[in-house]
């Protein structure tokens, strides 16, 4: 999922396919498991008062797996005559990156990479998948005063907009760490605002860790994550069946929510006693979430660091234990 900036400067997302699922759904996605997230959950971590907030179409916040963990909302679009108070999603889009964020452990429907992380929806896009950049500043600036911890933006444009870049420059001066889609373009190019350099690109692969044939590849890319067929949560009015409401959806949106709840999951631990046992400024958390990724091969501009993997520092350790280097054979 992307969005472009048009000659007169609104902002559009690209159109998308979503599958819808007929079954009954119950289940750690298959990218929430890729990541290793529930293998992490498992050292007392779910992403507990860590705040996400989630810049997109809006959120229905009525949806059985997402209620418990909206902890507030901003519209900022002319959807609903332009009430604030208003951010219902009319596209999504919006839900689903935030059932992947951090959908509740429920033991029904899906479950986010920090199902106990709180989530604020601030709607920068209408329910034509349009918006002005300077609907994004202003809810990068409502996010800095709201103390989130996190900036997810699942979408993209062709060309920079200083006042969105500046938005971003203050929000990281306070330690809020920013996560972009690196776009859907399939080619080598820069999109925005992914290719500022204050913000953590990602990309996208499917389940067999190939590259995701639509993504954009550019040397600011710092990781990826699982961007095919994801399935999450989709709005009960936009579904043909309201005891079902999920979709699977394919693009870097998909792939950038891993890594938001990644970064709350390890934001959450680091914070904890037996780690830092403070707060992480935002370089700190980048290097932590760098850690916990593995290299496919790739070139830099597709994979960056490499494909997240919250188990890496872990399985490193394991492998230094196992295999001392032989410091006697070059004397």
């Amino acid at each position: 999922m992307s969005v472009t900036a048009s000659v007169n400067d609104t902002v559009e997302l690209l159109p998308f396919e979503a599958e819808d699922v007929t079954r009954h759904v119950k289940e750690i996605p298959k990218g929430i498991q890729m990541i290793q997230a529930p293998a992490f959950w498992e050292k007392g971590s779910y992403g507990r008062g860590v705040k996400i907030a989630v810049l997109d179409t809006g959120c229905d916040v009525s949806h059985p797996d997402l209620k418990e963990r909206i902890i507030g909302g901003r519209n900022f679009t002319d959807d609903d005559g332009g009430n604030s108070e208003i951010y219902t999603d009319y596209n999504g889009h919006g839900t689903h990156v935030a059932g992947t964020i951090a959908a509740s452990k429920n033991d029904n429907g899906v479950v986010g990479v920090a199902p106990e992380a709180g989530v604020l929806i601030l709607k920068v896009l209408n329910r034509r998948g349009e918006g002005r950049p300077e609907w994004i500043a202003k809810a990068i600036e409502y996010a800095i005063a709201q103390r989130v911890n996190i900036i997810n933006m699942s979408l993209s444009a062709g060309g920079e907009h200083d006042g969105i870049h500046k938005a971003i420059q203050r929000a990281v001066e306070n330690n809020i760490i920013v996560v972009c889609a690196a776009g859907n373009s399939s080619r080598e190019e820069k999109r925005y605002p992914a290719a500022y350099n204050e913000c953590v690109s990602v990309g996208a692969v499917d389940f067999n860790g190939e590259d995701a044939v639509f993504l954009t590849k550019n040397n600011e890319v710092d990781l990826t994550a699982p961007g095919v067929n994801i399935k999450s949560c989709y709005p009960l009015n936009l579904v043909p069946d309201r005891n079902e409401p999920y979709k699977v959806i394919s693009g870097t949106s998909m792939s950038s929510p891993h890594v938001a709840g990644a970064l709350a999951l390890v934001l959450n631990y680091c914070q904890g006693p037996e780690q830092f046992g403070r707060s992480l400024t935002e370089a700190e958390l980048y290097a932590q979430i760098v850690k916990c990724t593995i290299p496919l091969g790739r070139k830099k501009s597709a994979e960056g660091n490499g494909l997240l993997y919250l188990t890496a520092p872990g399985l490193l350790a394991e492998y230094w234990k196992r295999n001392k280097p032989d410091l006697s054979q070059y004397t």
